[in-house]
């Protein structure tokens, strides 16, 4: 029922915000929330990269694989 925007839709989205704002503030107002978006899509990528060094730093499980690899190299070359 919700969720979905079809065409018709957002044709009645943009008829009243045209009725609202105007034609003249309407290239404006998509400028600017197409900033935010491309702003808050930023921000999220960042943090998802954060959060990800954060955990590979902290996952026990990695770092004792790591040791363990380097070990059997060494062993191995000895």
């Amino acid at each position: 029922m919700f969720g979905r925007l079809g065409p018709v839709e957002l044709i009645l989205i943009l008829c009243i915000a045209l009725v609202i704002f105007g034609p003249s503030k309407l290239p404006q107002i998509g400028r600017s929330l197409g900033q935010a978006i491309t702003e808050f899509k930023k921000g999220t990528s960042e943090a998802k990269k954060e959060l990800n060094t954060m955990m590979d730093e902290t996952d026990p499980t990695k770092t004792s694989t790591a040791s363990k690899s380097e070990s059997e190299n060494t062993n191995k070359n000895s």
